[in-house]
C-alpha cells in the first residue's frame, strides 16, 4: 500500500470480488469494522455483476472525442452475452474454439455484422473498436497476454460471488493488521527469506522437514504450508526444495500461466472525468479487428491499456491505468521519465485537452519483482483438472511411505475456482490447516 497525494492506493490486490456472505474476506472485514456502510447494504452484497463495473463509463477515441455511454452501449452489451456464453463451448465434441480469444472474436464479427447492418459504417467500426478496448480490459482481469491463451474449459472453472466488488478504505494492511493483532507477539517471524525446505529428511533429525533461511538458521517442522506466489515457485523450484519436487508434480506447476497485470497511478491537479465516473475506456480508432495485443511492444505498448478506474478520494484526483501481458512486463523497464511523458501524451490525445497536468505517477512492477515474477494465475490452453489437483497435493505424493503431509501448498493459484483472489487464496490457506487437523483428528463413522 502506498499514498499518493493524500490518497492511499494499493499497490497489490485491491478489490473484495464478490462481497457478501460466501466471501470470508468480506466477512471477516466486515466484522472488524473495516468496511463502507454502503457496502454492507443487501442490496450490494445481492447483485451480480460477474465483476464487470456497473457505473457509467466514460468513454473517449483516439482522435480526441468524447464518446457517449449511450451509443457505446451496445458494444458492451455483445462483450458481455459473449462472456456469458463461453460456459456454453465447453466440452462440446469437435469444438472449432481453440481459446476463449479465438471464440469471442469470431462470434464478435458474425453477431456485430448482422445486428449493426443499420448502422453506418463508421458507427459499426468505432463499437468494434470499442469491443477491443473491452478485450484489453479482459486481459487484466485474468493477467494474460491475450485472451488467446486462455482454454475455454479452464475459463469454466472460476466461479463468480455475487456482490458489488469493494475496497477496504484504508487498504487491505487493515485487515492484516487485525488478524495479527489476535495473535501473540512476535510469533510471525518478517525480513527472513528461506534458501530451501529440506524434506524427507533420513539424517536422524527429529523432524521430517528443515526450513533454512537465507541468515543460516534452520527451523524444524513436521509440516510446513507454501504459500509462495506460482511465479516465484516456477522460478525458484529447483533450489527452493531438496529433494526436488517429483516430476509429476514440477511438470504440473511449470505447465500453469502466471501472468502480469500492474497499475500506474497518475494524480491530476483536477478531474477531467464526470463526477460519478468509476470506469474510462481508451478506445483506439483504428482496431475494429478486435485485438488485445499490439504489433510492436516497444513501439506501442501503451497502447493495451486500455482503461482507468477513479481512485476514490477526499481531496485528490487520482486514476489507476491498468495494463497486462507483455505489455505490461515492459512497461515496468521504461525509464519513469518516459513512462511519465508516454502517459501524458496518451491523456492529451484522447481527451483532446493539452492542458491537462499529470503532477506524479506510481507503477508497480510484479513481473520484475524477485519476491513474485507476475500478478496472478490464470488458465491456459490445454488446461486440466490433473494439474490443479498435483499442484496442490502435498509432499510426499500420494502413494509413499514417508510421513505423510510434510510440505502443504496453498496459495489462490490453487483454488479451482477462485484462483487470482484474495479469497482464493485464504480459502487455499484454510484448506491445507482443516488437511491437518484431519489428520491428528480423524473424523469417527456412524454407526
Amino acid at each position: 500500500m502506498e499514498t499518493e497525494g493524500n490518497t492511499i492506493v494499493e499497490i497489490g490486490a485491491s478489490y473484495i470480488h464478490g462481497p457478501s456472505e460466501e466471501n470470508p474476506i468480506f466477512c471477516l472485514a466486515r466484522d472488524y469494522g473495516l468496511l463502507h456502510p454502503e457496502a454492507l447494504t443487501a442490496e450490494n452484497q445481492a447483485m451480480d455483476i460477474a465483476e464487470c463495473f456497473p457505473g457509467v463509463p466514460n468513454w473517449f477515441s483516439s482522435s480526441g472525442q468524447r464518446l457517449s455511454s449511450e451509443h457505446m452501449k451496445p458494444a458492451l452489451e455483445i462483450f458481455i452475452e459473449l462472456l456469458d456464453e463461453t460456459s456454453q463451448n465447453v466440452n462440446k465434441e469437435n469444438t472449432r474454439w481453440a481459446s476463449v480469444g479465438h471464440f469471442m472474436r469470431s462470434e464478435i464479427q458474425q453477431r456485430t455484422a448482422e445486428r449493426w447492418k443499420d448502422k453506418d459504417a463508421t458507427t459499426r467500426a468505432l463499437l468494434r473498436c470499442a469491443i477491443s478496448a473491452r478485450l484489453k480490459e479482459e486481459c487484466c482481469t485474468n493477467a494474460a497476454h491475450t485472451m488467446d491463451e486462455i482454454d475455454l474449459s479452464g475459463f469454466e472453472m472460476y466461479k463468480d460471488l455475487c456482490g458489488l466488488d469493494c475496497m477496504i478504505p484504508g487498504g487491505y494492511e487493515g485487515l492484516i493488521d487485525s488478524l495479527m493483532s489476535e495473535l501473540p507477539t512476535d510469533l510471525v517471524s518478517f525480513n527472513r527469506p528461506v534458501r530451501c525446505v529440506h524434506w524427507n529428511n533420513t539424517d536422524k533429525r527429529e523432524t521430517a522437514v528443515t526450513v533454512e533461511c537465507h541468515d543460516g538458521e534452520g527451523i524444524a517442522a513436521d509440516h510446513v504450508i507454501l504459500t509462495v506466489p506460482l511465479g516465484y515457485l516456477k522460478k525458484n523450484h529447483s533450489t527452493l526444495f531438496s529433494p526436488p519436487l517429483p516430476a509429476e508434480k514440477l511438470l504440473s506447476i511449470q505447465s500453469q500461466a502466471f501472468g502480469t497485470c500492474n497499475k500506474i497511478f497518475i494524480e491530476f491537479d483536477s478531474p477531467w472525468w464526470d463526477t460519478d465516473t468509476e470506469v474510462i475506456y481508451f478506445v483506439w480508432e483504428d482496431e475494429e479487428d478486435i485485438v488485445d495485443q499490439v504489433s510492436d511492444i516497444s513501439k506501442f505498448w501503451i497502447r493495451k491499456m486500455s482503461f482507468f478506474t477513479v481512485v476514490e478520494s477526499s481531496d485528490s484526483h487520482v486514476l489507476c491505468g491498468w495494463i497486462a501481458g507483455l505489455e505490461s512486463e515492459y512497461m515496468e523497464s521504461v525509464p519513469e521519465e518516459e513512462l511519465r511523458s508516454s502517459i501524458t501524451q496518451l491523456i492529451h490525445r484522447f481527451t483532446g485537452n493539452p492542458r491537462i497536468v499529470v503532477r506524479r505517477i506510481l507503477r508497480t512492477q510484479w513481473f520484475h519483482d524477485p519476491w513474485t515474477y507476475g500478478s496472478y494465475y490464470h488458465t491456459t490452453i490445454g488446461f486440466s483438472k490433473k494439474d490443479m489437483e498435483n499442484m496442490m497435493a502435498p509432499l510426499p505424493m500420494e502413494g509413499s511411505q514417508s510421513q505423510p503431509l510434510q510440505v502443504l501448498f496453498a496459495g489462490e493459484a490453487t483454488h479451482p475456482h477462485y484462483y487470482s483472489t484474495v479469497h482464493g487464496a485464504l480459502l487455499t490457506g484454510w484448506r491445507e490447516a482443516d488437511r491437518l487437523i484431519s489428520h491428528y483428528a480423524p473424523q469417527r463413522g456412524t454407526a
